[in-house]
């Protein structure tokens, strides 16, 4: 559980905002879920209401949390700025965002796969191997591992020696941290053996191998998107007839 420290002297916003993110992200609070209420954040980091609201509001502009009239605050995204620079996390219909998000990495990374076999450099096949390690070590203990699957992502484009493809990794860490955040979990088999075949490829310079695995790992995601996106659907749908 995330540990509050009360604090000796009035914080900024800004340094609040830093914690109450620190707080989302470790305790973790997952997509979907409310935060503390306004009194209750107040008195844990030992600052005033007006300083947790200034927080808030800056969580709220960079989408990741969301104010419900009357019920509360909602954490709807754990996607940084930093993380999505291009800010495509904040579009509506997460469901169909991520759909297309898959369809452009289906173009893309398969590809990016198979370069990478050709150019990587003893020193990224150590670190290829190690997030793959981390990865895998964090989704099995239950913890947030979704940086640590961006940086897997990240480390495979790098090594395609590609100047192109590295202006669009923030596209690709956009759709990973979409899919992790709508899926919570759900793949986790699947997601552990794939990224344990596309490093076991790209290791042996098997560039085949190395997009036949991504093409797999990328087809899991797909076809459970598509499933959780026709649930969607059709809850809105009963939900609409039921007003």
């Amino acid at each position: 559980m995330y540990q509050f420290e009360k604090m000796n002297k009035k914080l900024l916003g800004s340094q609040v905002e830093e914690e109450l993110l620190n707080y989302i992200l470790n305790e973790p609070v997952q997509i979907g879920e409310k935060i503390p209420n306004e009194f209750d954040l107040a008195e844990k980091f030992g600052v005033g209401r007006s300083t947790v609201r200034e927080a808030v509001k800056a969580l709220v502009s960079k989408g990741i949390l969301e104010v419900r009239r009357g019920a509360g605050t909602y954490v709807v995204s754990t996607s940084t700025l930093e993380e999505d620079p291009l800010g495509l996390a904040r579009l509506g219909d997460k469901y169909k965002l991520a759909l297309e998000l898959l369809d452009v990495r289906m173009m893309l990374e398969p590809e990016i796969a198979a370069m990478a076999c050709e150019h990587i450099t003893p020193d990224e096949k150590e670190q290829l191997r190690q997030l793959c390690g981390e990865v895998e070590e964090l989704y099995l203990s239950g913890k947030n591992h979704a940086k640590k699957d961006v940086e897997f992502h990240t480390c495979i484009a790098k090594c395609s020696r590609n100047r192109v493809v590295e202006v669009l990794i923030p596209i690709i860490n956009t759709a990973v941290l979409t899919f992790v955040n709508l899926t919570q979990r759900q793949l986790m088999k699947e997601t552990l053996e794939t990224h344990r075949a596309i490093t076991d490829s790209i290791l042996k310079g098997d560039s085949v191998g190395a997009k036949c695995a991504m093409n797999m790992h990328l087809t899991y995601n797909r076809q459970r998107i598509i499933q959780m996106y026709e649930e969607h659907r059709k809850e809105e749908a009963k939900n609409k007839a039921s007003e």
